[in-house]
């Protein structure tokens, strides 16, 4: 690989946007998993997708020792909840959304006519009581469709159950981020497809089988690596999600560690990461004179990495993860070079894998 040399090119980057723009809610992932699969299949040799969506491209699928690379495919959202007589809408959450963002932003309502446009309403300042200010609660915070009764908002095709995202592109700031809803984490999801074509581009021969997995609903449990991670039953899992950066204001680095967008991949010391996978990753870094960060991730690393290593008998486990700003929001931001550096890192690490390689602690 070039030193200095984008790994990224125009059909990557074409990818990533078509990828990222699309909607791909927990639960709801399959028009995002199509684009993904899409992409990838001239860089594999194989691939299945489970019952809930999962999807996995393989190389060398005849293969005994199978290493796996991760990434979750799914996006934070809403679910309808409740219609009114008047025709507003109140919601729950579909993973972790943060209500506190969600007033005056706009929403698409995906329903089996298609996309119906909505808006979170709130109050004017005019109107408020300074003396009790009120802050979005899930109690308060509601959708308008611009309809006037229930039953003009299911003459849309709305209806209890219907699952809702944010309708914000990708955009880039200062030539340095991306910036959008949901690169946690499908912006993995592109790191471990550019990982899969560098693979083919240079020829590189595995001695195991190596499998791409794409996972669903990380954002409600693992639910999808828990799965995934039974089926494929391998050897070693390197997963990549997304961590906090924790230089921007507000911030507790006492908490939240010291880390920073553009200081490149982190690595996580938890009981889940396998220690001498960690410290092959780590010597690949030194190796290629990738710079890397650390963090340690306590009782659990929050993150597919622990589906992984406690699946089946104990799979050896890492997380190589993207620092991140404003996780959660509409306006989530990674460092470009950071992404090009965790694509490398886990390529890297991948070559420097030997088949049948034990990494048990002693024999």
């Amino acid at each position: 690989m070039a030193k200095n040399k984008s790994i990224l090119n125009t059909q990557s980057i074409k990818f990533l946007y078509e990828y990222l723009n699309n909607p791909s809610p927990t639960g709801f992932e399959s028009s995002g998993q199509k684009i993904w699969l899409n992409y990838i299949k001239p860089y594999i040799d194989d691939y299945f997708i489970d019952t809930y969506g999962t999807v996995v491209g393989v190389i060398n699928p005849k293969a005994q020792y199978k290493v796996v690379i991760e990434a979750h495919a799914d996006e934070i959202s809403w679910f309808v909840h409740y219609i009114t007589k008047d025709g507003f809408i109140y919601l729950r959450r579909n993973g972790g959304s943060d209500h506190q963002i969600a007033p005056s932003k706009r929403v698409n309502i995906h329903t089996e006519k298609g996309i119906v446009k909505a808006v979170f309403g709130w109050p004017a300042i005019h109107v408020r009581d300074a003396s009790k200010e009120e802050t979005p609660t899930l109690k308060n915070i509601f959708l308008d469709l611009g309809c006037k009764s229930s039953k003009e908002v299911e003459a849309l095709g709305v209806h209890v159950g219907c699952v809702v995202t944010y309708e914000d592109e990708l955009i880039e700031l200062n030539n340095r981020y991306y910036v959008g809803r949901a690169l946690d984490n499908r912006i993995g999801g592109v790191m471990i497809a550019e990982v899969a074509r560098l693979l083919k581009e240079s020829k590189t021969k595995l001695p195991f089988g190596l499998y791409i997995v794409n996972a669903v609903q990380e954002e409600v449990g693992l639910n999808g690596a828990t799965m995934i991670a039974r089926k494929i039953q391998p050897n070693v899992a390197i997963v990549t999600d997304v961590c906090h950066d924790t230089q921007t204001p507000m911030m507790n680095k006492i908490t939240s560690g010291d880390l920073s967008c553009g200081a490149g991949p982190v690595l996580s010391y938890a009981p889940a990461v396998q220690n001498n996978l960690l410290k092959l990753i780590i010597n690949t870094a030194k190796q290629n004179k990738i710079n890397f960060q650390r963090q340690a991730a306590s009782r659990a690393t929050g993150t597919d990495t622990d589906a992984f290593a406690y699946a089946t008998d104990g799979i050896a486990s890492a997380l190589i993860s993207l620092p991140l700003r404003y996780m959660h929001t509409t306006v989530e931001c990674v460092d470009k070079q950071d992404v090009e550096n965790v694509i490398k890192l886990i390529y890297e690490s991948v070559k420097a894998i030997k088949n049948n390689h034990d990494f048990k602690y002693f024999k």
